[in-house]
């Protein structure tokens, strides 16, 4: 009797593991199915935003060619002001399409959409000179003359960006070379201290690659902000009007104000924001959130002009491109602890 009973507890722990084992199994499946369902819908995702991204980059070189068209059109057989005044507010409309643009446009794509608003708002400028009547000869002072020159070239009725494409070319000592005119910026800089005021910022796009080690300031009221290839570098903005592009960035800290923030490729980050919808992080990692809290003398007209909404900050409210799990916070981003957001700006 007890040979059987000791073979038979063997056989019993045995049929014991085995259950056990087979109730795992659906377990392991199930999880298994989880991620590959998650990796699915996360493909799905990103096919879904580079068609959109697609379509989008086909409209506007449909919309521009068109509007581009237009106004050549209008400038050679340009015999009144009154169809110069047309082609002005066209002209201000592909401002606002590029504008629009920024966030899904190729960088070449942007630079040859705003150097051919260039050539436009010159050839613009060159037709007002021809059309204006013929003055009478009279002996004036040369400073009178040149600034009534001035006031002919401005151009009225074309915003601010697209003024500034001609009137203030980029220094490239000073502020390295960007390969164009039209954008106002730093480029190729490391360890320095960088400013412009609010008179070379306002409504113009900003554009901030290859530095290292700078600070940054920004006082005014830019129209967009792209800050592409720093690495430890403190940026500090006041109100932008439209977005933010963040890009192949690395342990800088910023503080920004924008309607719309997007950021790409960038880890150790840390953003103090103020945002009027949903930042936009993909591809990043370590990237940490902290209510915007830079300030300067002229910060409440700056915000005036830009339009943007002081009383709605979604400083917080990120969404992830890589992470499409609702019920668990993305590792990829986080909210700065309040002990670690005293940060001298000056």
């Amino acid at each position: 009797m007890e040979s059987v009973s000791c073979s038979a507890a063997p056989v019993r722990r045995g049929d014991m593991e085995s259950q056990r084992d087979m109730s795992l199994v659906p377990e392991r499946l199930q999880r298994r199915e989880q991620e590959r369902q998650l990796e699915v819908e996360r493909r799905k995702q990103k096919r879904q935003n580079q068609e959109v991204e697609k379509e989008n980059s086909h409209f506007f070189a449909a919309t521009f060619a068109r509007e581009r068209a237009a106004v050549e059109e209008l400038l050679e057989r340009a015999e009144s002001v009154e169809r110069l005044e047309e082609a002005a507010s066209r002209l201000q409309g592909l401002q606002k399409l590029i504008n629009d643009s920024v966030f899904f446009l190729a960088a070449y794509d942007l630079r040859q959409g705003q150097e051919a608003l260039a050539r436009l708002q010159a050839a613009l400028a060159e037709r007002r000179r021809e059309l204006q009547p013929k003055k009478r000869f009279a002996f004036k002072t040369r400073g009178k003359d040149a600034a009534s020159c001035t006031k002919v070239d401005a151009a009225p009725g074309i915003p601010p960006a697209v003024e500034s494409i001609q009137d203030s070319p980029l220094p490239k000592k000073a502020e390295g070379d960007l390969g164009s005119s039209w954008l106002c910026g730093f480029s190729n800089l490391e360890s320095q201290v960088l400013e412009k005021r609010a008179s070379e910022l306002h409504q113009r796009d900003v554009l901030l690659t290859e530095l290292s080690n700078c600070t940054v300031r920004l006082y005014g009221n830019p129209n967009t902000l792209r800050l592409t290839k720093a690495h430890s570098c403190k940026l500090l903005c006041g109100p932008v009007s439209t977005s933010v592009f963040l890009e192949d960035c690395s342990d800088c800290v910023l503080a920004v104000a924008c309607q719309q923030l997007r950021i790409h490729s960038t880890k150790d980050t840390r953003i103090f924001l103020q945002v009027t919808s949903r930042a936009i992080v993909e591809d990043c990692s370590g990237i940490q959130f902290a209510p915007y809290t830079w300030s300067y003398p002229e910060i409440d007209k700056d915000f005036e002009s830009s339009g943007l909404d002081r009383s709605k900050n979604n400083w917080n409210d990120v969404d992830d491109f890589n992470w499409l799990a609702r019920d668990m916070a993305s590792p990829n981003w986080s909210i700065l602890p309040e002990e670690e957001r005293n940060i001298q700006w000056d």
